[in-house]
Order: C-alpha cells, then structure tokens, then sequence
C-alpha cells in the first residue's frame, strides 16, 4: 500500500488560552497561565492517544508558537515545525491550501492556529462524517486548546471538503 493511500491523521489545533492584551499588538500576545498548562495536557493527551507527530503547520503567532511548545513539554514527541505567516488568522480555504503543502511522507500533521479559521475548516472537511460523539462535542464549540482529529486517505495535495472523517475532539485541561 503506497502512502498516499493509507490513512493519514491530520489534527486540527485552536492554540491554548492567550493574555488578553499585548501592548506589541495580537500578533504577540503570550499564552496565559492556564493556556501553558492546558497546551502540555493536549501533550499529554496525544502521548496517552499513542498519536505521533510527522509534521506541524503553525502560524506564526507568539500564542501558537507557544502552544506547540506547551505539547512538546506535555510529552508529545517532538516534530518537524515549519511556521507559516499564512496560517495567522486565516480562513478555511487558506488553511486547506497551507495544508495542501504538506510533507508528502508525513502520515499525522498537527496544524496550530486560530478561530474562526480552524473550526471551520473541522466542519468543512469532516462534513457530518465520523464519530457522532466527536461531531457533537465539536458543534458545542471548539475552545482554545481544542483539538479535532481526522482521518484522511489519500495525498494532501489532494486534500478537499468532505473528504476526511472526524474520529475524535478533545479540548484537555491543564
């Protein structure tokens, strides 16, 4: 079976809690306290998930560069980071084509970025397909620090609405 037709992870990751202010602008608003200690429980839960990371796809945002250090430090082995000013902010079609970009060989990517972009983006490649318990848990809201796990068969290149299935969202605490 050739990679691209196996079934990849792709989890989709609001960053963690953020300060409320930062007199530099919202670009580099820090994570809070609780939004540090609720990032490296989303660490640990991928840890206890067994989920690896091949790839992460993370805006450039001091709060999302901060977040993907909260994961590491929670226990989630360490992967390739490629920080990308595209994902600041940005709309589902412009995650999708940030996504699109992806290491080929990278079976589970994690892309860290924002609301509004990132649940809709969830909703839009899920559409309805999967866990009914992740479905609802995702329609109740998607927090910071929430995560929604997909799966997906085939190459990211090729990557469309409706094409992945959502298997599970957890929004862990620290």
């Amino acid at each position: 079976m050739t990679t691209a037709a196996m079934d990849r992870i792709l989890i989709l990751m609001r960053h963690a809690a953020a300060a409320s202010h930062d007199p530099e602008g919202d670009h580099e608003r820090d994570l809070s306290h609780q939004g540090k200690r609720d990032a490296e429980a989303v660490g640990a839960w991928l840890r206890q998930h067994s989920i690896g990371i091949d790839e992460v796809l993370c805006s450039t945002a001091e709060r999302t560069r901060q977040t993907a250090a909260g994961v590491w430090a929670g226990g989630c082995p360490e992967a390739d980071v490629r920080f990308d000013t595209r994902l600041y902010n940005a709309d589902p079609t412009s995650l999708l084509d940030v996504i699109r970009e992806a290491d080929h060989d990278a079976n589970v990517v994690l892309v860290i970025g924002h609301a509004p972009g990132i649940p809709a983006l969830a909703s839009l490649l899920a559409d309805g397909d999967g866990s009914r318990k992740a479905h609802e848990a995702l329609g109740a809201g998607f927090p910071t620090g929430g995560v929604a796990v997909l799966t997906y068969a085939g190459a990211w290149s090729d990557l469309a609405p409706g094409a992945a299935r959502l298997s599970d969202f957890a929004a862990p605490r620290g």
